[in-house]
């Protein structure tokens, strides 16, 4: 094939992503449904679809399951992780687990930090507040 001559369906393809890529411009997705109309092509509306997770993007919350297993991450992070991942329905609690086993974990993480060197001074102060809400001193 020669460097003119082009594969239709794979410029069919590029302009229908152009069409829906939030990084090129309203001008540029006018001139590829044009085109895509001139080839004969169905044009799809340039609007965006609806995204899968609207509060949550996939790379956040793999930022939030990568947290559970970094050896250098706070028990408080942990737990917020762990939280934001159930919420999503990401990450269910090992079936084995009874809530009273889960709470009592997460109170053991918390008393962890504040002995943990690495944790900063403002996640200890929130460590004791939690664990001052379950009448445990810190």
């Amino acid at each position: 094939m020669s460097e003119h001559s082009k594969e239709p369906s794979r410029v069919a393809a590029g302009l229908k992503a152009a069409i829906h890529n939030p990084n090129v411009s309203e001008e540029a997705k006018e001139r590829a449904m044009e085109k895509l109309k001139d080839m004969g092509q169905d044009v799809e509306s340039a609007e965006e679809p609806e995204p899968a997770q609207p509060e949550e993007s996939t790379r956040v919350l793999a930022g939030y399951k990568a947290t559970l297993t970094n050896p250098y991450t706070s028990a408080e992070a942990k737990a917020h992780a762990e939280e934001v991942l159930q919420a999503a329905g990401i990450l269910e609690r090992h079936p084995d687990h009874s809530d009273e086993e889960h709470q009592t974990r997460v109170l053991g993480g918390y008393k962890a930090a504040l002995h943990n060197p690495r944790v900063s001074e403002e996640a200890k102060k929130h460590a004791r507040e939690y664990l001052k809400e379950y009448g445990i001193q810190g």
